[in-house]
């Protein structure tokens, strides 16, 4: 491990942490350090790693508790070969035509990993193996300025409600909340959450999965959640990475949503995820 730099992004969120081998286990120190980064910076990039999947999850779990997948080995597109607590984020697909990981092709919109769980993940770990030539870029909202960036009216008039967070595996289309949701991932989550960290408010909601605001006519909760979307899509509060084969991305998933850019579908992508387990969401008093 040589020094360690740290050098900001963006105006919006974001820094690089460049003198650091994610292979290797870390110490207390420099855990706190990289932990302090990410929770002044939002997103922070290690560039330059070489890691298999063993070390992604041993790198991981110096930050907490690994996430676990949801579905079962034999229904991972990936299929049994990683450890349960790996993602492999990619297009690539069999003979057959079959997607050989998850989240494949083209544009994500704006979403919070895991929100519509009762703990959402904390924070997500992501490594670059393959880049397009193009996009497949990931975009980042700071949601702290989201928050700031409401008017006072909405601020006061959205305090202590709740949104429903609803997911059906799309990339650029939501459910219906007034649908049959059996089967589908979905729950609710407070509109302002308080970071068990920081202690500062931010808003929790996006474009992908957030689908209703409870206890108003859904006409109206259409019509504020599209107000809100338009505030933390801003381009004001938004740091895109293009990403290198080799980046490591550590993103807070409390103070950021993010999204993913259009991609050449004849073009490999993969990446590999990894993510640590969270608390219930704290609703900002």
């Amino acid at each position: 491990m040589t020094s360690l730099t740290c050098n900001p992004l963006s105006d919006a969120l974001g820094a690089s942490l460049e003198g650091i081998n994610a292979a290797l286990p870390l110490d207390t120190e420099m855990t706190e350090t990289i932990r302090d980064a990410w929770q002044k910076h939002i997103v922070v990039v290690l560039p330059n790693q070489d890691l298999n999947h063993r070390q992604q999850v041993q790198f991981t779990s110096a930050f907490g508790i690994p996430g676990t997948r949801s579905r079962d080995k034999q229904k991972r597109p990936e299929g049994e070969e990683f450890d349960n607590a790996v993602m492999m984020v990619s297009n690539l697909r069999d003979s057959q035509g079959n997607a050989l990981g998850s989240l494949p092709d083209g544009e994500m919109w704006f979403h919070h990993d895991s929100c519509y769980y009762p703990k959402p993940d904390a924070a997500t770990f992501l490594y670059a193996l393959e880049i397009p030539s193009k996009g497949g870029n990931t975009r980042f909202a700071n949601m702290y300025k989201a928050y700031e960036n409401l008017p006072n009216d909405l601020k006061t008039s959205l305090k202590g409600r709740r949104v429903l967070q609803i997911y059906n595996y799309g990339t650029i289309e939501k459910a219906d909340p007034d649908g049959d949701l059996r089967g589908v991932r979905h729950g609710t989550q407070p509109i302002f959450i308080r970071h068990r960290e920081t202690g500062r408010t931010a808003l929790y909601v996006n474009r992908l999965m957030t689908a209703r605001i409870e206890g108003i006519p859904r006409s109206d909760s259409e019509a504020i959640l599209d107000e809100l979307f338009s505030i933390c899509e801003s381009p004001s509060i938004i740091y895109e990475h293009q990403w290198k084969p080799g980046d490591l991305l550590i993103w807070d998933n409390q103070s950021s949503c993010h999204a993913r850019t259009d991609f050449p579908n004849n073009e490999r992508r993969v990446l590999r995820r990894c993510t640590i387990k969270g608390e219930k969401m704290l609703a900002a008093c």
